[in-house]
């Protein structure tokens, strides 16, 4: 009987190992087989846009300084003290008009007041000097400008001054008007470096009359200088890159398609494709670099996505905007650099 048992007890010991050893080999087996369909099937949700030809157009961004076109600085014909003063600062006149008097007495002599006269039309485009104030013939005693033919003076670093010529189109933003651009145009370049500062001065009238727009103004100048066209283009951050080579990937339907490209010039990262990419073709921009080629996706450019089940079924629109919101990430910034 204890023989019989003890065979009995062993018989059904090593049953339940056997059993045990094929659950868990059936188990692995499965979860195998299912992270295995897991992976295949991964969709991963991606923006994009669709590739257009568009000019890319590079710039020199620098300051500048409203003024008048035509101003003059105004010398007294006699040295003296101003004794009185015609005019105030933003004046209008006319040619040969007083707008002071110096008295050129001294002790034991006495003289006639001399009058100074304006040697243009326009306006009083800087404070006049103040009575009392000795002067002599190389002093000046005010400046005369005309207010209503404005331009820009700039300096253009000596690595860009090839690329100077008149007719070249500039953006101008002016401090008082932070959300405001003003238009204008080179119409004269230095013909000269300064051996100093190094750089070349430009002149730029602007395309418009502005009474908003005064002389002595601080200026922002965006100068246009070269213009890249007849090509697509896309941002520079969309790309993938490996063992030197750029990437994109190109949409199909629900899938992906990596390939190479080529770049040509760029502004403000965004480049041209020189080749590898169409117009008209859609790549993608955000979650690149999850990407593989072949691999799905499903497309949430403005937080619209579209399903890619098997089955097909759309799903409906609040799912998809909840979907989507959950899978947008930050708009990228760009300075502008096609404009």
């Amino acid at each position: 009987m204890r023989k019989s048992h003890i065979v009995m007890i062993a018989t059904a010991t090593v049953t339940l190992v056997v059993v045990a050893v094929a659950l868990v080999t059936a188990k692995k087996s499965n979860q195998g087989s299912q992270g295995g369909r897991g992976r295949g099937s991964t969709t991963f949700s991606v923006k994009t846009i669709t590739l257009e030809k568009t000019t890319l157009h590079d710039y020199v961004s620098t300051n500048g300084e409203v003024e008048s076109q035509s101003s003059i600085e105004v010398f007294p014909d006699m040295a003296g003290r101003v004794a009185s003063v015609e005019v105030q600062l933003g004046s209008p006149v006319k040619k040969g008009q007083v707008i002071a008097y110096v008295d050129p007495n001294e002790p034991g002599v006495r003289y006639v007041k001399n009058p100074v006269y304006a040697p243009i039309s326009g306006s009083i485009v800087s404070s006049p000097l103040k009575v009392g104030t000795k002067v002599s013939t190389n002093t000046v005693i005010t400046t005369i400008g005309d207010i209503n033919n404005l331009q820009i003076s700039a300096s253009i670093p000596e690595r860009y001054v090839a690329l100077l010529k008149p007719g070249l189109s500039a953006s101008i933003r002016l401090e008082a008007y932070p959300d405001l651009e003003f238009s204008a145009t080179v119409t004269r370049v230095s013909p000269v470096l300064d051996k100093n500062s190094r750089a070349k001065e430009i002149i730029l009238t602007f395309d418009k009359d502005d009474s908003r727009i005064n002389a002595g103004m601080f200026a922002k100048v965006i100068l246009y200088t070269t213009d890249y066209e007849n090509e697509v283009v896309m941002p520079l951050d969309s790309l993938v890159t490996k063992d030197d080579k750029y990437y994109a990937f190109v949409v199909k339907g629900d899938t992906v398609e990596r390939r190479e490209v080529v770049l040509g010039k760029s502004v403000d990262s965004v480049a041209q494709v020189l080749s590898g990419l169409a117009e008209g073709e859609k790549v993608v921009t955000e979650g690149q670099t999850s990407l593989s080629d072949g691999a799905k996706i499903r497309d949430i450019t403005n937080g619209v996505q579209t399903d890619s089940s098997d089955d097909g079924q759309k799903k409906s629109d609040g799912e998809r905007s909840q979907k989507g919101e959950r899978g947008q990430t930050a708009e990228r910034e760009n300075h502008g650099g096609t404009r």
